[in-house]
């Protein structure tokens, strides 16, 4: 069993010691603050706890690193972590430019580590069913995807909407189309803290043509945690604000008569919600990665895919500080 130590014990980071300690993995937890030490000690009486992230990646006991600090200290920690030779599964988005994320997978491809970052919605079970009807035709030619995320609060000052939420959006949208986006927009504004857009909406066009849309934002009435799918022949919704219909199926779609060429119509089917096992995602995406550090990285697939997504994030970034200046 893969021995792991968990460095960031704020928001993400006491979901991810249980999840761990559960799956039998956790030896050890680290954080400045002498305080949630104290605390998750009481807890996980079992577990070492420690100041120094210098400790961790000296022991040799331990195989993997989980990085659950906030996001500015990601790169750096990753980094640090797989020159020690340690497995690293770290929170999303593992870095904020590009050329750092390349710099951590060659790192990992030359080490031959795991290189995991914590795309959770990719683990959700209402997620992979998408992923496998889109894949199976089910749906027709996809045409659009477009993504809801919003609430009032968590308000951030250290990263902006585009970072904190559209990294759950986007992550998802890359892997149901399988393609990088050719052509992005981000417009936004920074209400409440200067420098940090707290609404955003961002537009991608991909090279098969299909397009998406990221609306994005802390400054709403609603939570919205909502992914639409529109397909020729069916359209499906991941809802993950829903307690029981997580994935819902239209068969509804755009319709030509062969006796009316140019004439489009609209076709409307049943309604039906699919089957999702009620498993927690973060397990199924921790139990992920211990599989990984047991039998290799290979193909670095997770590690790309992050690399997308910074790739992705930063082309957006790059025109919402356009569109602000």
């Amino acid at each position: 069993m893969s021995r792991l130590g968990l460095v960031g014990l704020g928001h993400w980071g006491p979901n991810l010691a249980r999840n761990f300690d559960e799956l039998g993995a956790l030896v050890a937890l680290c954080d400045l603050d002498a305080e949630l030490r104290q605390r998750f000690g009481a807890r996980y009486p079992h577990v070492r706890m420690v100041a120094d992230y210098g400790e961790l990646l000296a022991d040799p006991d331990i195989d993997a690193i989980v990085v659950a600090t906030p996001v500015p200290t990601h790169y750096m920690l990753t980094k640090q972590a797989l020159e020690a030779g340690k497995h690293v599964f770290v929170e999303k988005p593992p870095a904020m430019r590009a050329a750092e994320m390349e710099e951590l997978l060659a790192l990992a491809v030359e080490r031959d580590l795991v290189l995991m970052p914590g795309h959770l919605l990719l683990y959700h079970p209402g997620v992979q069913k998408m992923k496998v009807m889109i894949d199976e035709g089910d749906l027709g030619e996809i045409l659009c995807i477009y993504g809801n995320r919003q609430n009032l609060g968590i308000i951030r000052k250290d990263e902006n909407a585009l970072w904190s939420l559209g990294v759950h959006d986007l992550s998802v949208i890359l892997y149901l189309l399988d393609e990088e986006p050719e052509e992005v927009w981000a417009h936004g504004n920074a209400f409440l803290t200067p420098g940090v857009e707290d609404v955003v909406f961002c537009y991608l066009r991909f090279p098969s043509g299909r397009i998406a849309h990221m609306h994005l934002s802390w400054l709403d009435p609603h939570k919205m945690r909502r992914l639409t799918v529109v397909g020729k022949d069916k359209m499906v919704v991941f809802d993950d604000m829903e307690l029981e219909r997580k994935v819902t199926v239209y068969e509804k779609g755009p319709w030509q008569p062969a006796d009316n060429y140019g004439e489009w119509r609209t076709r409307t089917g049943d309604i039906f919600s699919p089957r999702i096992p009620n498993d927690e995602p973060l397990r199924l995406e921790c139990s992920h990665f211990l599989g990984l550090v047991a039998d290799g990285p290979g193909d670095h697939q997770e590690a790309r895919d992050g690399l997308a997504v910074v790739r992705a994030l930063e082309a957006l970034q790059a025109t919402l500080s356009g569109a602000r200046v």
